[in-house]
């Protein structure tokens, strides 16, 4: 006969294998007054999959604590970490974070994430055009590409997949500076933020710009120490992509003003600004993703207006409406995931 233990680990590696047949990027474990709600995340959309009880769901989650190497006793303050786990002979790995709620107990949200996966960017992009404009960017020597967009709309995939071209088709030494790293990649050097350890964001970009990089990916700019050094190391002969929390590319500018940036840095370090979202095409699973793209010219424009107090607006063909829930792109009827 099965031990507890056994069992209870049957049962979450069911629930894992459930989730990735589902093709779902989160899991969810939620408490109620009577039970855990089982939800699984795909698409930005939120699935029902299940109820478990209190005694299982509580074993449960303090397995999933055991194997990412949390606190299992301490069921009062947040906690995360990850483990990873061979799953139909791919390596996943499982970001898992734990809340306590009003109900005395823990919820659970395990994020999947498929390791050594890449896409071409041309598989990623709605238009043709703007993986040209895309591939056009990284292929300059030196500068600050920056993405933005909501949480989910494919950032960080995208720009692992202009990495990936930087090492494979430019031959360039490509290192990563990320919080957590999502996905390994074995061609690339990746770097994992560990602020217990000391390796913050700013420590760990002062010692890779020592590293003779050629490329940089730092996985957010969250303060104005790290957006100096993203600007110091563009300045310095490194091509450098990163994340930044801004509605739009226009309003970034004024968000890394807002960190400290001075508009004659921006002007001489930014190549390109690129907001991000992702459409799904009818009825269908495959979603791909729209960008508007601020550069040459464009951002020439934005900065110099931004200098002047003046407001810019792109022209109309270049810019994405994210407000809308359903748009028409070349006459197709396609809904936002944002």
């Amino acid at each position: 006969m099965l031990n507890v233990e056994s069992v209870v680990e049957n049962k979450c590696g069911q629930l894992l294998m459930k989730a990735i047949t589902f093709g779902a990027s989160d899991i969810h474990l939620v408490p109620t007054s009577n039970h855990f709600n089982i939800h699984f995340r795909k698409y930005g959309k939120l699935f029902h999959a299940g109820n478990l009880p209190f005694e299982h769901g509580n074993r449960m989650i303090s397995y999933f604590k055991f194997k990412s190497s949390l606190d299992i006793s301490e069921k009062r303050k947040p906690q995360s970490g990850s483990f990873q786990k061979e799953v139909q002979n791919q390596l996943y790995s499982f970001r898992v974070s734990t809340l306590p709620s009003v109900f005395q107990k823990e919820s659970l949200v395990i994020r999947v994430l498929l390791q050594n996966a890449t896409h071409p960017i041309s598989s990623l992009c709605f238009y043709q055009n703007s993986t040209e404009k895309l591939l056009n960017l990284v292929s300059n020597r030196q500068g600050l590409l920056l993405f933005c967009g909501a949480t989910g709309s494919g950032k960080t995939t995208s720009m692992y997949s202009l990495i990936n071209y930087c090492s494979d088709t430019l031959a360039r030494h490509v290192i990563s500076l990320e919080d957590p790293v999502e996905s390994s990649q074995e061609n690339l050097l990746q770097i994992q933020v560990n602020e217990r350890a000391g390796v913050t964001y700013a420590a760990g970009l002062k010692a890779i710009l020592r590293h003779s990089p050629d490329v940089i990916m730092i996985g957010e700019i969250r303060d104005q120490e790290t957006a100096n050094i993203a600007i110091e190391a563009a300045l310095s002969g490194h091509l450098v992509l990163s994340t930044i929390h801004a509605k739009d590319t226009v309003n970034c500018i004024y968000r890394l003003m807002d960190l400290g940036i001075t508009i004659e840095e921006l002007r001489q370090s930014l190549i390109g600004i690129v907001a991000q979202c992702l459409i799904q095409i009818g009825h269908h699973d495959e979603r791909k993703a729209l960008f508007e793209i601020l550069s040459d010219i464009h951002l020439y424009e934005a900065i110099t207006a931004t200098m002047r107090g003046e407001e810019y607006c792109l022209p109309e063909q270049e810019t994405l409406i994210y407000q809308r829930n359903s748009i028409e792109v070349n006459g197709q009827h396609v809904h936002s995931s944002i």
